[in-house]
């Protein structure tokens, strides 16, 4: 089979949050932009679901959030810290101004979905699903495009600068040589599944919240997930799990019944194979360079996190808010080099310092055990729901940095890249 050879002004690998929004920012901007992605159709499962107020702002301002909204979602007004009949912090985002004073718990496929159709009104707009990145096309030690193959067939993207949006484990990333950074700060790992609620789960209830049930030393993450699920991970020690599931699933779900009581039914009714388990490894890390000439890395290619705090999808889209306006003035100038993309690290690095060690007082607080975290702490957290602190917390964990802004004076407003409805 013959290679498509595609010129463009941008390509893109994966087409996660980051990828779509970066996407759909620069055709906005009357930028031409395809985009590499290996699965098909957004079949495969994506664990992270919660958006927090910052990431919905954006996606409202971007004109996407209400039609991914259609597509089914909850909202959830507070995110809660459990263990047994206490409440040991209640973080309730309804503090926050409105519209966006809540969490959506939304599957990521109809964010990706919704994103998709906008950005395929563009004429300058590329799909390439179905297609793993293989190599980096380079002349005179630049990067100048991607190859990829795959069963919708094998292509060969040229463009002015590549973007891997290709997640924590990004092929790109390693293509160019670029090492991870790697670091076990956490020293966890989360278990995922779902279970399927019905009605039973909901009656009577008129809100609801994100909980971490504490049960031992193994926090449990609880919150209902688009239509009638709720999603579960619970957190344990670093390669503690092969200790766990050495003593068979029966034992499996005795704990896991044990650590989350009102789902226990549900529990030893539905998980009826180690399959309906997925383990997440959970590391943080800080590629050594986010730049190359010709190359730029974002979202989880770039920073990988913890999944404490929903901070995933948030970080996403804030970083394609962030280096949009970049390449615009990158494409204008000629500039792809590293010292000119690496403008975007620069810029970036201190949000993304601020939420990891944001993340480590939350994975202390939600681990640590003793009569001061049981006892004293929820006092100290009901008093401090009435000082200016509180409202700060709240706002570094809903808006990450609130100053991010969509960089409209970017776009072109004349409509000629607009295909004809």
């Amino acid at each position: 089979m013959d290679t498509e050879e595609i010129r463009t002004d941008i390509c893109v690998v994966g087409a996660g949050p980051a990828g779509l929004v970066l996407a759909l920012l620069l055709l906005k901007s009357g930028v031409r932009v395809a985009v590499v992605e290996r699965a098909r159709a957004h079949q495969r499962e994506f664990r992270g679901e919660i958006l927090q107020p910052g990431a919905l702002a954006l996606l409202d301002r971007l004109g996407v959030l209400a039609g991914a909204r259609a597509r089914g979602a909850h909202e959830h007004t507070a995110f809660r810290l459990v263990e047994g009949d206490r409440v040991l912090l209640d973080i309730d985002y309804r503090a926050l101004p409105a519209p966006h004073n809540h969490l959506l718990s939304i599957p990521q496929a109809h964010v990706l979905d919704e994103l998709l159709l906008h950005c395929e009104k563009y004429d300058g707009f590329r799909y390439l699903d179905g297609r793993r990145a293989g190599s980096l096309l380079s002349e005179d030690g630049r990067i100048t495009g991607v190859g990829a193959d795959g069963p919708s067939g094998a292509v060969e993207v040229r463009a002015h600068c590549v973007v891997a949006a290709d997640g924590r484990f990004s092929k790109v990333r390693r293509l160019a040589g670029i090492e991870a950074g790697r670091s076990d700060m956490f020293d966890l790992d989360v278990l995922w599944f779902k279970l399927t609620t019905g009605d039973r789960d909901r009656a009577g209830r008129q809100m609801r919240d994100v909980r971490v049930y504490r049960a031992g030393g193994s926090p449990v993450l609880v919150y209902d997930s688009w239509p009638d699920r709720v999603q579960i991970g619970w957190t344990l020690p670093h390669k503690g799990y092969q200790q766990v599931a050495a003593r068979g699933l029966e034992y499996v779900k005795e704990q896991l019944a044990l650590a989350v009581p009102p789902y226990a039914g549900l529990i030893h009714e539905q998980i009826r194979s180690p399959r309906d388990l997925s383990l997440l490894d959970v590391f943080s890390g800080r590629a050594e360079r986010w730049a190359d000439d010709g190359l730029v890395l974002i979202g989880d290619a770039a920073h990988t996190h913890s999944p404490i705090g929903a901070q995933g999808i948030n970080l996403a889209v804030q970083d394609a808010v962030l280096l949009h306006p970049l390449l615009v003035e990158s494409l204008r100038a000629g500039d792809a080099g590293a010292a000119f993309l690496s403008a975007f690290e620069r810029k970036r690095a201190p949000d993304i310092e601020r939420v990891t060690r944001l993340q480590g007082l939350q994975s202390k607080a939600m681990l640590s055990h003793g009569a001061f975290a049981t006892r004293v702490r929820p006092k100290l957290a009901r008093l401090l729901k009435y000082t200016p602190v509180y409202r700060k917390v709240l706002d570094r964990i809903a808006y990450g940095n609130p100053s991010v802004r969509i960089a409209e004076e970017c776009f072109v407003h004349h409509g000629q890249e607009r295909r004809s409805r």
